[in-house]
């Protein structure tokens, strides 16, 4: 083993865990995660602790809660003095590269008010150098690239269009695009990586590639569009309607349309329908089309990292930033506080210790976790207000003597500029939308702000999270000390960045500059 260290961190945007480990493992092929984890270690009770996709980055990047950073939902702006990877890996010489998209909302008080930057929810967080700008609303490269190679390249809002085959019907979500496989967005961002990559081998590295995939639209080229039969895949774990998901919580009847299955598809009016089980069960499909896309470029780098003597001196991490409803509950999306959408995937492979290669770790972990594991295995101190912990005791076969018996998990569901359907459902104020979850092995609470009654589920006896128990006077005790120890957790991890200083007649006490 040389002393090289390079460090390759993978992020599959709405990834669900249970596609690497768990119920439709069984049915999709991902067969290059699954020499991932042959060759590192699997982590099966791993937690986005909030979404979307800017809040969740925030708390991956910044190793902070929700509730800390406050970059609370999509167009946020985090507060620019906040430690993030990036400048933190940069004080280790590191030169942080980029493969696609931080989703970072930027601080308009250190900017002025022309900035371009204020006008893209889609920011590039701090430190980070955009090595390709793969951002969802603009990937500029991507579309280059397709018209330099002969592509009628059409109006960006229709890149995510299916089109049909047969000018005899209209086009089906089943159809591909306009590109191929080769020319896709996840073989370009791929391409990326492996050529800027390629002329890197002698030197220390630190890249973040994020892929978009399986994110919606569902859309996906061939073969991938119709890779899965639909009518082979299990059905969603989910109430007998939608009207009795709606009648679960004042919040279920907002999320019923929030957003509505319709909604995943461009270019497919009038042609699927969300209370048609053909119809959900063919975008399961294309969703677990799209996943096997991404492992099939995942196989490309570690393919190009083993061709070019890098593997052995690669640390991978591979995640997911959040889960996806997938017609679970009759939902879509990842808004909502249930297990499918905060639960992802996470494998390191750390190549110094090859002995715990293909264990698998199940103490509950989070995505605050990356952050200081990756410090700690670069050998540098953790920023004041870091709420997460390393990983690297797990990597080395020990388990802390205190660990996390629960995971704390966030939402906020509100805008400030328009009534989320959420909103109009609830009657919360926008600083009242929000809930909070403290999920332990058997039990899960979901406490809502506003007044709103609370959600109580037994992992246990009821893992799809259909029953719920808060009304339940049998629960009382159970409700009673779940909440404590929310509210316990959440006062004992407030931003503490100067509450460890003190002022005073000879200077700060206790402070790191």
């Amino acid at each position: 083993m040389s002393n090289k260290q390079k460090i390759l961190v993978i992020i599959s945007d709405q990834l669900r865990a249970d596609c690497v480990v768990g119920a439709l493992a069984d049915h999709v092929s991902l067969p290059n995660l699954a020499v991932l984890r042959e060759d590192g270690i699997t982590f099966t009770n791993h937690f986005s602790v909030t979404n979307p996709c800017g809040p969740s980055r925030a708390s991956i990047f910044t190793g902070r809660y929700a509730m800390n950073h406050r970059s609370i939902r999509n167009g946020t702006p985090m507060n620019e003095d906040i430690p993030n990877i990036a400048k933190e890996v940069r004080k280790s010489g590191y030169d942080p590269m980029l493969f696609g998209y931080t989703d970072t909302s930027l601080d308009p008080r250190v900017r002025h008010a022309n900035d371009p930057d204020l006008k893209t929810e889609e920011g590039l967080m701090p430190g980070f150098r955009e090595m390709l700008e793969m951002r969802f609303m603009e990937s500029y490269p991507w579309r280059a690239n397709l018209k330099s190679k002969g592509y009628d390249v059409p109006e960006y809002r229709d890149f995510y269009k299916s089109i049909s085959p047969d000018d005899s019907r209209p086009a089906r979500p089943d159809d591909p695009p306009f590109y191929s496989a080769e020319d896709s967005d996840t073989a370009f961002l791929t391409d990326s990586i492996i050529r800027d990559l390629s002329v890197r081998t002698d030197q220390n590295w630190f890249a973040v590639a994020t892929y978009l995939r399986p994110h919606p639209p569902l859309v996906a080229p061939a073969p991938y569009n119709r890779m899965y039969n639909p009518s082979d895949l299990p059905k969603p774990s989910r109430l007998a309607t939608r009207q009795d998901q709606a009648a679960v919580h004042p919040f279920m009847a907002g999320a019923i349309n929030a957003p509505k299955m319709e909604n995943l598809v461009k270019g497919c009016d009038g042609q699927i329908d969300g209370d048609n089980d053909n119809d959900v069960q063919m975008l399961r499909s294309i969703y677990l089309g799209l996943a096997t896309e991404v492992d099939a470029n995942i196989g490309r780098i570690v393919q190009f990292l083993k061709d070019s003597g890098q593997y052995d001196d690669t640390v991978i991490i591979f995640m997911a930033d959040h889960g996806e409803t997938l017609g679970d509950h009759h939902l879509w999306g990842k808004q909502n506080p249930y297990d499918v959408s905060y639960h992802i995937p996470l494998i390191i492979r750390d190549p110094h210790n090859p002995e715990q290669h293909g264990s698998i770790v199940d103490a509950f972990t989070e995505s605050i976790d990356f952050m200081p594991t990756v410090l700690d295995m670069i050998g540098q101190s953790y920023p004041v207000g870091i709420d997460g912990f390393s990983l690297k005791p797990f990597l080395e076969g020990k388990t802390p003597d205190k660990w996390r018996k629960a995971v704390h998990l966030e939402l906020d569901f509100g805008e400030p500029d328009s009534e989320t359907e959420w909103q109009k459902s609830t009657g919360a104020s926008t600083q009242d939308s929000n809930l909070a979850i403290w999920r332990e092995k058997r039990f899960k609470l979901v406490h809502f702000n506003g007044g709103l009654p609370p959600l109580l589920f037994d992992l246990e006896n009821d893992p799809g999270e259909l029953k719920n128990l808060a009304d339940d006077p049998k629960h009382d005790s159970t409700l009673l000390r779940l909440t404590r120890s929310l509210l316990n957790h959440r006062m004992g991890n407030a931003d503490r960045t100067l509450a460890g200083v003190r002022i005073t007649s000879e200077g700060p006490v206790a402070f790191a500059s």
